[in-house]
């Protein structure tokens, strides 16, 4: 495993990290404890030392399966989890994002974890106007003080917020979590450039394209099930993205190369990414997740012979 520093936090993170929507319940899979303990233990035994949750996959449920594994090892790992939102089943979500809201949040959050701080709180995927509130960013800060927050941090949407990550440093953020996968480039546009001047630690999100950049999914492929999230998504546009995806492996994947290590490695390989964080089912996913720790010059000189 590699481990960079986490922008202005000073922490060091593993280049791989563990994402958990999918503990939640909204990937065609509910998770038991033992299989959620198995998998961070193997985590941890690969280096692994990041974990990504969030208050609404599920209703604090990711946490709560999170918080039960790390029983007693807690000082092994940086936990991250988000804000904002208060879970009602079947994919349905309401924003919350008043001062009062997310500091109840954050102690359900706390509670749920098994913990009394969180290494990085993050704002998640909430309008400008939830952002404009000073009083949220001047509780979280206290927050910090009290020391059950290390950091703040920004999970940020839509993929060309730059309104948001520009105001990063002036709200006290140090982090921001982005969609950012070979086939979601956007964010090098404006918003990597701006991590790296602000020194903002950036996290890579569904570095994977949601299962699309594994080469499990041949066009035609269709996610139908009731219980999966991409079953709501625009059917021509998977396609088209499952299209680009195949042009992808037989132009700039090398041979022999796994394509879900490949596309991790792909999006380390920009100088403002920290870390990228894909879910993963099984140890054999997260098996090969870490893979991409060694693939950097593989993917390098690939990238630049693409770009």
């Amino acid at each position: 495993m590699k481990y960079r520093r986490l922008g202005k936090t000073g922490l060091r993170v593993s280049v791989i990290g563990v994402g958990t929507w999918q503990f939640g319940g909204e990937w065609g899979k509910a998770f038991a404890q033992d299989e959620v303990y198995r998998l961070l233990k193997h985590a941890r035994e690969l280096g692994v030392n990041l974990i990504d949750t969030a208050e609404c996959y599920g209703d604090h449920l990711s946490e709560t399966l999170i918080g039960r594994s790390i029983r007693g090892e807690r000082g092994s790992w940086i936990v991250a989890t988000k804000f904002g939102h208060r879970f009602h089943g079947n994919f349905e979500r309401t924003p919350h994002y008043s001062a009062i809201e997310v500091r109840e949040q954050l102690e359900a959050s706390l509670r749920a974890l098994e913990t009394d701080y969180v290494d990085l709180y993050q704002f998640h995927s909430g309008s400008n106007e939830a952002f404009d509130r000073p009083d949220l960013w001047e509780m979280l800060q206290v927050q910090v003080k009290l020391g059950k927050v290390r950091h703040v941090g920004l999970s940020v949407s839509p993929n060309d917020n730059i309104y948001q990550v520009s105001k990063a440093s002036e709200a006290g953020i140090r982090t921001v979590q982005v969609v950012y996968n070979r086939l979601d480039r956007q964010p090098e546009e404006l918003m990597l450039p701006s991590c790296m001047v602000q020194d903002l630690g950036v996290l890579a999100r569904v570095p994977l394209a949601s299962g699309l950049l594994t080469g499990k999914y041949r066009p035609g492929a269709e996610f139908t099930g009731s219980g999966d999230v991409r079953s709501l998504r625009d059917k021509a546009e998977v396609q088209a993205r499952l299209a680009m995806v195949e042009r992808i492996a037989q132009t700039e994947v090398p041979p022999r190369v796994p394509m879900a290590a490949w596309a991790l490695a792909w999006c380390l390989q920009h100088p403002a990414v920290t870390c990228a964080i894909p879910g993963c089912k099984t140890i054999e996913q997260l098996d090969l997740n870490v893979r991409a720790a060694d693939l950097d010059m593989v993917s390098q000189e690939h990238r630049q012979a693409v770009d």
